[in-house]
């Protein structure tokens, strides 16, 4: 209950509104995604990772705790949205661009694809490439 409090804060506890909890998609977990831990929050609809644990290389590209990777919704067993792609000659103006995908049957693993276009030193090349982002659950935070 303590990260219901701190997601949603005193007013709902406050307010006798735990009978509406089991209905609210409530998550704080963590995935794998390339190496990087990523941290998992849902409110409703709503998604967002973040990276939790960046690997090195991505430190390098400006990557820190609390640095957002993807958000946008989930719509039955499709996550759709924007993910990020980051680079060392950027630094904090990641590269923005859609992506939708399957979560997994178990619900361990989102996996989204995306298309998006060649920076070369943060300029557009003209060439596009297609991305996949996946997501393993490891554990609750």
């Amino acid at each position: 209950m303590k990260r219901v409090f701190e997601v949603f804060g005193a007013t709902l506890l406050g307010a006798g509104m735990l009978s509406a909890l089991p209905s609210m998609a409530i998550a704080d977990s963590c995935w794998d995604h390339n190496g990087s831990v990523m941290r998992l929050q849902a409110q409703g609809n709503q998604r967002w990772f973040y990276y939790e644990e960046p690997r090195q290389v991505l430190r390098n590209s400006g990557v820190r705790r609390g640095t957002l990777l993807f958000n946008g919704r989930k719509d039955g067993d499709w996550y759709v949205g924007t993910a990020r792609r980051f680079s060392k000659y950027c630094p904090g103006d990641p590269q923005e661009y859609s992506v939708e995908g399957p979560v997994r049957r178990d619900q361990l693993q989102v996996t989204v694809r995306g298309r998006r276009e060649v920076h070369r030193q943060c300029t557009p090349t003209g060439n596009w490439t297609n991305d996949t982002l996946v997501f393993t659950y490891l554990y609750k935070c």
